[in-house]
């Protein structure tokens, strides 16, 4: 007599895992390295420490607070800093910067990491400093050079902005397009009052051709500072937005 053999049991065949989403494009007024940092889930500190640099830089770029860096080139590098500590390539730099995403190629470029840092850069770095390319008046470069061969670097001269209207974001953008001439913003604050008419420049005694040339650069008057003691201490106080 036969017995009935047992039937072969089949093995499931195992589900093909889904393939990983890619980043969207950030909302309009998102900050590019923060979206970048929340679609990988990770924290202002572990991106810190991955990118080597102060938790408290990484906030800065987050927020496009560019005047609490010493001098603009540490923005730029803290910027380099952390998209390479995310690893952003060239095609999610793109979708970062709202640029059109071209379809993947076969063969990947070594040098398209170069050109995605760049791109981040340009992305956190332009909004920051939009209003120094909007506002900005041109020169002859000899006239100036000539101008100004006498005065101290921008950087030996230390600044203070101060909030003379009541807008602290239009004062901070000021405080931005000061530094990214290369002053050294020491202090962002509010004025005495909120009924300033227009952004003023106040220089100390001595410092009056160090002021007119802040004053040029920003279109704005030029007033001596009572009571200063440091020639090389100037003070911006801004009032109201008017330009575009």
């Amino acid at each position: 007599m036969e017995f009935a053999r047992p039937l072969p049991q089949s093995t499931p065949e195992p589900e093909p895992e889904p393939a990983p989403a890619a980043a969207p494009a950030p909302e309009p007024g998102d900050s590019p390295l923060a979206h970048a940092r929340l679609h990988r889930q990770l924290t202002v500190e572990e991106t810190a420490r991955r990118a080597g640099v102060p938790a408290d830089e990484v906030r800065w770029l987050e927020e496009g607070r560019i005047y609490r860096f010493a001098t603009p080139d540490r923005a730029l590098l803290a910027t380099v800093l952390v998209a390479t500590a995310l690893g952003i390539d060239h095609r999610e730099a793109l979708a970062l910067a709202g640029l059109p995403v071209p379809p993947k190629p076969l063969e990947s470029n070594p040098w398209r990491r170069l050109a995605a840092v760049g791109a981040v850069g340009a992305a956190v770095v332009a909004v920051s400093l939009a209003v120094v390319l909007a506002q900005s008046h041109s020169s002859t470069p000899a006239a100036a050079a000539a101008k100004q061969t006498a005065l101290p670097p921008p950087w030996a001269i230390k600044v203070v902005v101060l909030n003379g209207s009541g807008d602290i974001v239009w004062t901070r953008q000021v405080a931005s397009r000061i530094q990214a001439m290369s002053y050294r913003v020491t202090h962002v604050g509010r004025a005495g009052s909120f009924n300033y008419p227009q952004t003023q420049v106040f220089f100390p005694p001595g410092g009056q051709s160090i002021g007119l040339r802040l004053a040029k650069q920003l279109g704005a008057p030029l007033l001596p500072l009572p009571g200063g003691s440091d020639p090389r201490r100037l003070v911006v106080i801004v009032g109201p937005h008017t330009g575009p």
